[in-house]
């Protein structure tokens, strides 16, 4: 759900100050403040500079702008080399690696990229979600371009140590891209450190309102826009930009604090860890971290149940709990299984019995307590029942 605090912070936007940022008059310039003002608080979060930090329309369109923007440049900068016929030995780098766990924008992504005539390494994952970084270290060549690995897997929780997989980039010279939307606020990001070229972030799941995130763009990269139109953005993004929907981005920012992540983790290693002992045949998917949120996400929960996972979904929805089978990122009307379980070697068939439990800084124990009840009596149900596998 959205903050009330940030619906609030938003509401002058959609009113007194619906102004356009790129006008020049009064209702314009104040558009233009509130848009610097949000630009700071999330560049500072990052340990950014403002002017590294892009809007965009969320998660999806940023990791689209980050590896095609980065690609095309790169075609379009040994194209006009070549046109020129300077540097007739200039190589061109048209190999981008990636995991099999990527968020399916950056899968996809990466297939049109394939289409468009470069060449992509999907890394293989451990039973944990984790990439072997001497595979990944092996896997880059004088052709590599860009290496995009997600920080915080939105299925299966799995945090990447994005200071080990940086400092791999920065000594073979590639660019490193990471999807942090499930990640920022909710683990310590400094892009300084962690060697990061290019950082995609989203609002909505830190409780800001959706339809808005942000590209991190370290200065001296080239990018060439998906969007062409007026120029906003530096150019980069075009579009007038939704300086409410920014707005309530930067206000929740501001609202987040590391006590939210440490209740998180009790939380959810409390639901973790009565569930699997009430049902010892169930399996955790992702990493089991009981350091306090350092290789999991503070919010994330994903079980294979020994039986029927539609039906237990069902029976929770029943009862007012929203659960989800596989990415609520991805349409779920072909019916594919998770590409992530498979990468991780689940079967079909425990695939289809997972359910992905997700937690927030408003879940209480009350609650989580009371999903616990309904799960074990839902699993009963179901073991009784003819469908039950």
């Amino acid at each position: 759900m959205t903050d009330l605090a940030v619906v609030k912070a938003m509401m002058p936007y959609f009113t007194e100050n619906y102004g356009n940022a790129s006008s020049t008059h009064d209702f314009g310039m104040k558009a233009k403040i509130a848009l610097g003002d949000a630009r700071h608080v999330i560049a500072k979060a990052i340990f950014a500079k403002d002017d590294e930090i892009y809007f965009t329309s969320g998660g999806t369109e940023s990791n689209n702008l980050a590896l095609k923007g980065v690609a095309v440049a790169e075609a379009m900068r040994v194209g006009k080399a070549m046109k020129a016929k300077k540097d007739s030995k200039n190589e061109f780098k048209n190999h981008i690696i990636t995991t099999k766990v990527e968020h399916a924008c950056v899968l996809n992504s990466c297939k049109w990229l394939e289409e468009m005539g470069f060449v992509v390494t999907y890394l293989d994952v451990d039973s944990e979600g984790f990439v072997d970084l001497k595979d990944l270290e092996k896997a880059i060549t004088k052709k590599t371009l860009l290496v995009s690995i997600i920080h915080g897997n939105n299925e299966i929780g799995s945090v990447y140590n994005l200071e080990e997989i940086g400092a791999i980039c920065k000594k073979k010279g590639v660019l490193f891209h990471t999807d942090a939307c499930q990640t920022f606020t909710k683990v310590p990001i400094n892009v300084v450190k962690m060697h990061v070229d290019l950082m995609t972030l989203n609002s909505h799941k830190i409780h800001g309102p959706k339809g808005v995130g942000a590209l991190f763009v370290r200065k001296g990269i080239e990018l060439m826009p998906i969007l062409h139109g007026g120029g906003h953005e530096k150019g980069l993004r075009s579009g007038t930009e939704n300086i409410s929907g920014i707005v309530g981005f930067a206000e929740a920012v501001k609202l987040a604090k590391s006590s939210h992540v440490k209740d998180m983790v009790k939380l959810r290693d409390m639901f973790i860890d009565e569930v699997l002992g009430a049902v010892p045949d169930a399996i955790l998917n992702g990493p089991r971290d009981r350091k306090g949120g350092e290789n999991r996400l503070c919010n994330n929960v994903n079980i294979s149940f020994p039986v029927n996972g539609t039906m237990i979904g069902d029976y929770l929805g029943f009862a007012g709990i929203c659960t989800s089978k596989g990415s609520a990122c991805a349409s779920n009307e072909k019916g594919e299984l998770s590409h992530v379980l498979k990468a991780i070697g689940r079967t079909d068939k425990e695939i289809k019995n997972t359910i992905r439990f997700g937690l927030s800084r408003f879940t209480t124990k009350k609650e989580l307590q009371e999903t616990i009840k309904v799960l074990l009596k839902s699993l009963e149900k179901v073991r009784k029942s003819r469908y039950s596998y």
